[in-house]
This record gives C-alpha cells, sequence and structure tokens, in this order.
C-alpha cells in the first residue's frame, strides 16, 4: 500500500509539473506575442504598401530580436482561439517558449514549424479540421491565408515526408508520449 501510495503521489507531482509547465509556457508566449504584435505593426505602418505575391528570387523572411530570441512573425488560428509568436529556427530551448520554424519559407510555399504539445502552443492540432483557417503574418506585417487540407499522424522518422510534400503550410507536434507526430497540412488561400 505504501508503494501504491508513492506512485500516486509521483504520477500526481507529475501532472501538476507538467500542467505548471504548460502555463509557463503560454504565459511566455503571450509575452512575447504582445512585443512582436506592436513590432509587426510598427512595420506595417513603414511600409506605403503591403508587398504581396512577392517574387521567390526576392523573397526574405526577416526576423526580430525579442529577449536575445529571434522571431519571424505571428501563428493565429481561429478554431483553435491561438495565437503565438514564431521562432526563427526550432531550438529544444526554444519551444518551451514559443513554436519554430522547423525548415521553409512562406513566400517560397514549404513553411514548415514545429511546437511543443502544450495545451497552450499546438496541444490541439488533432482537433483542427478540413477548411479551417491558418494565418500566418511575418514582422512586415504581410498575412499568408492558409486553409487546412488534411490532419494526419507520422512517425517520428518520417522527416522526408515531414518536409517535402505539396502543401504550402506544415504544422506539428508530438503526440502524448513522444510516439507520433500530429501534422496539419494546409494550402495557401488566394
Amino acid at each position: 500500500m505504501v508503494l501504491g501510495a508513492l506512485l500516486l503521489a509521483s504520477a500526481m507531482g507529475l501532472l501538476l509539473y507538467n500542467n505548471w509547465e504548460d502555463n509557463q509556457a503560454g504565459e511566455a508566449a503571450q509575452e512575447v506575442l504582445e512585443e512582436l504584435e506592436t513590432q509587426i505593426e510598427e512595420n506595417r505602418q513603414a511600409v506605403d504598401i503591403p508587398i504581396y505575391n512577392q517574387p521567390e528570387d526576392s523573397a526574405t523572411l526577416e526576423a526580430v530580436e525579442i529577449d536575445g530570441m529571434w522571431y519571424i512573425g505571428t501563428l493565429t488560428i481561429p478554431s483553435l482561439e491561438l495565437e503565438l509568436p514564431i521562432l526563427e529556427e526550432w531550438s529544444y530551448a526554444g519551444l518551451r517558449v514559443a513554436p519554430g520554424r522547423y525548415t521553409g519559407d512562406p513566400w517560397t510555399g514549404d513553411l514548415v514549424i514545429c511546437g511543443h504539445n502544450y495545451t497552450r502552443h499546438f496541444g490541439n492540432l488533432k482537433y483542427l479540421e478540413a477548411g479551417d483557417a491558418v494565418y500566418f503574418t511575418d514582422v512586415n506585417g504581410t498575412v499568408f491565408h492558409y486553409e487546412v487540407g488534411e490532419v494526419l499522424i507520422l512517425q517520428p522518422t518520417d522527416v522526408e515526408a515531414m518536409i517535402s510534400s505539396e502543401w504550402d503550410l506544415t504544422l506539428f507536434t508530438c503526440t502524448i508520449g513522444g510516439q507520433t507526430r500530429v501534422t496539419v497540412r494546409c494550402m495557401e488561400v488566394d
């Protein structure tokens, strides 16, 4: 009985720690998001006419630095009531604050973003449905509008399938336990 009580206490402790870590990540992302949105608005006002459909050969994805980390824009998923800053490059340490670019670029139509499965980050991607809207706004204020095409599960070893698809935007996160990856494929909407 003592061993059972210790195991229950350990499980409760782990659950509480995971919830605390989820909240910390959500609060960190929200703080960065507020500052990033201010910078995006300032950049948007500095440009007289927003550039849409910029040619690929002149496309550059700019980044801004906030608290020692570099961000390329924001990701908004209205159906999940989710808005997050996006790091220029993903890292395990960075994922504690915000999702990050795994590879690609919105201008070239091959952006892949990975995030931790915190509830306040990418933990609810599995609930997206075909047709749901997704928006990526770069640091200059250009908005890329996407629509979810499919939600699927990939194996962690399916890296090539993750990055070499015909989809304009791919979002992914680990499932609980990290055995597979919830993967959301999106097409850009004109």
